[in-house]
């Protein structure tokens, strides 16, 4: 190839066009965009028509189910809780009756069982032991003086016969007679006067029952004003003083059953109400109630105890604690109305126990309740009812 050729072809090469750059792809875009178009169009246009068409009935099955119950009506036993403190029902205090000195003796201890009239204690008598014998000397010579004054009179009332004693004389010696009869009888009575008195320095029990404290010790100088040296649980009988509200003791009668448990014990005690306060506190609006048990070592006076009381017994619905809703204005239920709408209706509830919690007023039993999920629920709301046979 020479010069001129090499030329030429570079030339040739300079004047062709140069080739297209390959053009981008741009239909993924256009067709993006129509989609998008065709959906907005959709929901504008058919997305009415569709929901004209729908069905009315439609919005139910959107519902959610909620389980509810028609709870009618049963028979609730009330019961009342109440705390108090145990005590003898017949806490006896025994002190010195007589005129007193000192102890000398004492027979018996607290826990020891005594019958009546048992001597608890003794106290020293030797100056009315010599008391009493001065007047039983002073007896014994009235009772002479009275055995010599009828024998006179005897013999005179043969003499006044006779003229020799006038009945004067027989009047004056049936007088003295009748004076020495009279001094018998006074001596007599002072006699039985000591001994009483010396009877009454033994402290004795004045009923059958459990000792429950002693203050008294040998030595010790007693009088009437000592105070108590004994405390007597009169034949064992222990109760238990609760203390009630004054709401609560409307539903209570004497001869309700409870169940006492002592605390800091596992066991628990039958007894009875034997006796209702008449009257209440005006500071604590509370009642005393008296529950009878009967003796065990476990129930010591003095002790704190608990007790469920049986109180009077209603007819209510009883319903689960999750269908029972409150806030700051009431105590409140869901039950299903018409159209399976929800609606808030208010209650009085009474006492809960494991069966539930009994519903004293609002309801009529005839109800469909919402059991659970009251919570996420609001007034007119629609629900699927799914209903719960009650127990």
């Amino acid at each position: 190839m020479n010069y001129e050729t090499g030329a030429i072809e570079q030339e040739e090469r300079l004047a062709l066009p140069a080739p297209e750059a390959p053009r981008r792809r741009r239909w993924p875009w256009v067709v993006a965009a129509i989609v998008v178009l065709a959906v907005a169009a959709w929901f504008l246009f058919g997305g009415k028509k569709n929901e004209a068409a729908r069905p009315a009935g439609d919005d139910a099955s959107q519902a959610p189910v909620v389980t509810v119950s028609v709870p009618g009506r049963q028979t609730v036993a009330r019961t009342v809780s109440a705390t108090g403190t145990l005590a003898a029902r017949r806490d006896l205090p025994i002190g010195i009756a007589g005129e007193g000195g000192m102890i000398t003796r004492v027979l018996v201890e607290p826990g020891q069982w005594v019958k009546a009239g048992q001597v608890l204690a003794t106290v020293d008598r030797s100056v009315q032991t010599q008391t009493a014998a001065q007047l039983a000397a002073q007896v014994s010579v009235a009772r002479s003086d009275q055995v010599l004054a009828q024998a006179e009179l005897d013999r005179a009332k043969t003499l006044v016969d006779r003229g020799f004693i006038s009945k004067a004389d027989l009047q004056r010696r049936e007088a003295t007679r009748d004076a020495a009869a009279a001094r018998v009888k006074a001596a007599q009575a002072s006699l039985a006067e000591a001994r009483a008195r010396n009877g009454r320095l033994d402290i004795r029990a004045p009923a059958a029952g459990l000792i429950l404290t002693r203050t008294a010790e040998p030595g010790q100088i007693v009088s009437s004003g000592s105070g108590v040296l004994f405390r007597l649980e009169q034949d064992g009988q222990v109760e238990l003083r609760a203390a009630v509200s004054e709401s609560d003791l409307a539903g209570l009668s004497v001869g309700s059953r409870a169940r006492v448990t002592p605390v800091g014990s596992n066991r628990s005690f039958e007894g009875e109400v034997w006796q209702i306060s008449p009257v209440i506190d005006a500071q604590t609006r509370q009642g005393v109630v008296r529950i009878a048990l009967r003796h065990d070592p476990a129930l010591r006076p003095g002790g704190f105890a608990t007790a469920a009381i049986n109180g009077s017994t209603a007819v209510a619905p009883l319903l689960p604690e999750t269908a029972i809703l409150s806030d700051d204005k009431a105590t409140y239920v869901y039950v299903v109305g018409k159209d399976n709408k929800v609606e808030r209706r208010v209650v009085k509830t009474g006492e809960a126990s494991d069966n539930g919690v009994a519903v004293l007023d609002g309801l009529n039993g005839t109800e469909r309740v919402v059991l659970t999920a009251g919570a996420f629920l609001t007034p007119g709301q629609v629900i699927k009812p799914s209903v719960q046979k009650a127990r």
